[in-house]
C-alpha cells in the first residue's frame, strides 16, 4: 500500500504533519477527515527516493509509546494473533483501533516493515524508543518458538506490572515531596520578608538583641543580598552534575555510593533484582536459553556495579558455571544480590523448574520493594513535619525574645 504525506489542521487550527498509507490520495483525505483534520496538502512518497514506507513513518517518531499505550497494544495483538490473524492482519486492526496519531504511525510503520519481508521484532527495532531490548528479544523468541500470541500475553502482564509497582513508589513519595516542598517555601518566606520587617521595628528601641534574634538577622540579610546568587549556583550546580552523571568514572562512584546508604541502597538492590528476577523468568519461560536471557537482562539492570556484577555473571554461565553460582560468586558487602533470591533461583535449577522459581523470586522482591517504600514514606512525612516546626519554632522564639526582653525593660 503506497504511503502518502500529508499536510493538515486540526479542529483547533493547529498544523499537523506526518504519513499515512491509503489506495490513492483521495482515500488519504478522506481517512484525514474522518480524523477531524483538514488536508491542504497531500502527496505520495516515492518508492525510488525511499528504502521503505516504514522507514519514512518512524523518522518521524522521536517519542515512544506511554506504558499505557504500550500495555494495551501488545494485549490487543496477542488477542488477534492467537484468534488466528496473520501479524500483517493484526496490525491492520490495530491501525482502524488506534486512538491516537503516534500509535497510528507506529503500528503503520510496523506493518510496512513486515510487508517488505522483516520478522515482527526485526519490525520493532526502528522504535527502540517504544519497544526496548527485552521487549524485542521476547517478540523473537515468540516468533521462533511459534508462541508467539503467549509471549505477548506475557509481555502484556509484565508492562502492567512494572508499570503498576512505579506508580505505587511515586505515589508513596509524592506526600513527602510536597511536604519538602511547601517547608522550604514558608522558611524562605519567613526569612526573606516575615523576620525583617519584625525585627526591625526593635532597631529604633537601641536595644541590644538576644545573640538568637541576632543569628537570624543575619542569616537573612544574607539571603536578602545573595538569593540570585544562591540560585545561580544552584542552576549552575545541578547543569554541573547532569554533565558530571555522562561519563562512566563518576556515575559508577555515585551508584556504588548510593548502594552503600543505609536505607536507600536496600531498596536499590531489592528494586534491581525484582526487575532482573522477572525478566529472566518471562525470558527462560518463553524458551530463550539462559545465556541469551542474562545478555538481555544486563540492559534492564541501571546500577552500574550491579550491571558489571551481572556481566561478569553472564561470562561465567557461558563457561558452564550455574546461574546461582555465577550470581553468589559475585556477592559483595553490601550483598549485591538478595540471598533469598539465589536460594530461590539455585532451588529451580535442581527442579527443573527455573522460570517458576524466578517468577517467585520476582514477586518476592517486588513485594519487599513495595513495603519498605511504605514504611520509608511513613518515616519521611513525619519528620519532615517535625523539621519543619522545629524551625518554625525557632524563627518564632528568635522574633519574641527581644519582646519579653522589652517587657522586662518597661516593667522596670
Amino acid at each position: 500500500m503506497p504511503g502518502f504525506k500529508y499536510l493538515a489542521y486540526d479542529l483547533d487550527g493547529r498544523e499537523q504533519r506526518g504519513v499515512i498509507e491509503s489506495d490513492s490520495a483521495r482515500l488519504a483525505r478522506l481517512s484525514l477527515r474522518e480524523r477531524g483534520l483538514f488536508p491542504l496538502d497531500v502527496s505520495a512518497i516515492q518508492a525510488a527516493n525511499d528504502a521503505s514506507i516504514g522507514s519514512r513513518l518512524s523518522s518521524g517518531l522521536t517519542r515512544g509509546l506511554s506504558t499505557d499505550v504500550l500495555s494495551n497494544l501488545t494485549r490487543q495483538l496477542a488477542t488477534l494473533v492467537g484468534a488466528g490473524l496473520t501479524i500483517e492482519g493484526a496490525l491492520t486492526a490495530l491501525i482502524e483501533q488506534a486512538e491516537t496519531e503516534r500509535e497510528r504511525q507506529t503500528v503503520a510503520a510496523l506493518r510496512s516493515n513486515i510487508r517488505e519481508g522483516m520478522s515482527l521484532a526485526e519490525a520493532m527495532g526502528a522504535f527502540p524508543q517504544s519497544f526496548s531490548e527485552l521487549y524485542r528479544t521476547l517478540v523473537g523468541a515468540g516468533e521462533t518458538s511459534g508462541k508467539l500470541s503467549d509471549v505477548l500475553l506475557k509481555l502484556a502482564d509484565y508492562v502492567e506490572e512494572q508499570q503498576t509497582i512505579q506508580q505505587k513508589l511515586i505515589t508513596a513519595m509524592v506526600y513527602p515531596v510536597i511536604v519538602m516542598l511547601i517547608s522550604f517555601i514558608v522558611v524562605v518566606g519567613l526569612m526573606l520578608y516575615v523576620v525583617p520587617q519584625v525585627v526591625g521595628v526593635f532597631d529604633s528601641t537601641k536595644q541590644t538583641l538576644p545573640l538568637m534574634t541576632e543569628a537570624l538577622l543575619g542569616l537573612s540579610k544574607f539571603l536578602q543580598l545573595t538569593w540570585w546568587l544562591l540560585l545561580i549556583t544552584g542552576v549552575a550546580g545541578v547543569v554541573f552534575f547532569r554533565a558530571l552523571m555522562r561519563r562512566e568514572k563518576y556515575r559508577r562512584r555515585l551508584h556504588q555510593w548510593l548502594l552503600r546508604l543505609p536505607i536507600f541502597g536496600r531498596l536499590i538492590r531489592v528494586r534491581e533484582s525484582a526487575q532482573l528476577a522477572a525478566t529472566l523468568s518471562i525470558l527462560v519461560g518463553s524458551g530463550v536459553p539462559v545465556l541469551s536471557a542474562m545478555n538481555a537482562g544486563v540492559g534492564v539492570v541501571s546500577n552500574l556495579p550491579m550491571r558489571e556484577a551481572l556481566a561478569r555473571a553472564t561470562i561465567q554461565v557461558r563457561d558452564g558455571v550455574a546461574l546461582s553460582r555465577a550470581l553468589q560468586s559475585q556477592q559483595t558487602k553490601p550483598a549485591l544480590f538478595p540471598p533469598v533470591m539465589l536460594h530461590l533461583v539455585a532451588s529451580g535449577e535442581a527442579s527443573g523448574k527455573l522460570p517458576e522459581t524466578l517468577n517467585s523470586a520476582a514477586r518476592q522482591q517486588q513485594r519487599e520493594l513495595e513495603t519498605r517504600t511504605a514504611r520509608l514514606a511513613a518515616l519521611i512525612e513525619p519528620a519532615m513535619i517535625v523539621f519543619m516546626g522545629v524551625v518554625v519554632l525557632m524563627i518564632v522564639l528568635a522574633i519574641l525574645l527581644p519582646i519579653f526582653e522589652l517587657n522586662q525593660l518597661v516593667a522596670r
